[in-house]
């Protein structure tokens, strides 16, 4: 919780096998003529579906096999009326995908579309350019308290998310206490507090919002910061639909590197604050706009991943 993860269901493996939900699972296999007993074990014919062989449930010891508990979780998920269920394994059970997708079909649903799996990478922490080594043994195992007392909740859960699941991922633990533009986090949040303080001195400068003019956003960076706005449904609709979540985190990097770009212009043709005794115009307030959409924009991306928007920094 503390993390910003609930679970709304949460319970031991060991009370599938307690709750019956395991045997049920294998009667209703075995109602559909997929559960076979051979040897003294209780089998699955995955091979069936396309596994490269079929798979005991039950050892002949009567001790469940692994793949025991995946059968009674799955059903128990479908029964409570989940259509889509999403798994994440580690690189190292890649090979356990064909024998679950296989225990899907047996089950009459729709391999990929019933149950989705994702596959996650290892993740290392560096500090001063060196990983920090992850040995029970030693005594220097990461946990995730670890991680969010060394960097904080908002710099741990951007790090995870900011990359793809499967691939790899460095975390620099130095240069996420870091305050600086190198730090994602802190730039995409700087960012966001920026647009906020903008809109603050606007208003004391008497700058409303009662006009919206687009044709008098003519300098480049406007051009580029409005195209870069309009991709934020899009993206967001991708990142759902192939369960990448990091599409987000990085299109919020980029908008926000294009945000820095437009207030740096250094002639004043993007100015949202009348110079010294000039007049408030239309452009003035239809820059503001520009700037409070970027900032909801940044709000809403930090908030799909979890992150904070701070008002100031």
């Amino acid at each position: 919780h503390a993390f910003g993860v609930d679970f709304d269901v949460y319970f031991h493996e060991d009370s599938l096998h307690e709750s019956g939900a395991v045997e049920r699972a294998i009667e209703r296999l075995r109602e559909q003529g997929h559960i076979f007993e051979a040897d003294g074990a209780i089998w699955l014919r995955t091979t069936t579906f396309g596994d490269d062989r079929d798979r005991v449930v039950i050892r002949s010891n009567g001790e469940p096999a692994y793949i025991s508990g995946d059968l009674g979780y799955y059903l128990d998920k479908r029964e409570r009326g989940f259509e889509q269920n999403i798994i994440m394994l580690g690189a190292d059970h890649h090979g356990y995908i064909g024998r679950m997708m296989a225990m899907v079909e047996a089950f009459g649903d729709v391999p990929n579309v019933n149950l989705q799996i994702l596959i996650g990478q290892m993740v290392n922490l560096m500090r001063e350019g060196e990983p920090v080594k992850m040995s029970k043994r030693a005594g220097t195992i990461v946990t995730l308290d670890d991680l969010v007392d060394a960097v904080g909740v908002d710099a741990a859960r951007y790090a995870l998310v900011r990359s793809s699941t499967d691939s790899q991922l460095d975390i620099d633990l130095d240069l996420l206490t870091k305050r600086s533009n190198d730090n994602p986090v802190y730039y995409v949040q700087y960012a966001h507090a920026r647009t906020r303080s903008v809109a603050a001195n606007a208003e004391k400068a008497g700058v409303d919002r009662s006009v919206f003019k687009p044709e008098l956003l003519t300098h480049p960076t406007e051009s580029a910061l409005l195209g870069g706005l309009q991709e934020f449904p899009r993206v967001v609709a991708q990142a759902a639909e192939l369960r990448e979540p990091h599409r987000v985190a990085r299109y919020i990097e980029e908008l926000a590197g294009l945000y820095h770009a437009w207030y740096a212009v250094r002639d004043g043709s993007t100015r949202v604050l009348p110079h010294g005794e000039e007049p408030v115009t239309d452009a003035h307030r239809t820059r503001l706009w520009l700037n409070d959409a970027t900032g909801q924009v940044i709000r809403n991306g930090l908030t799909l991943v979890g992150v904070s928007a701070p008002e100031r920094m």
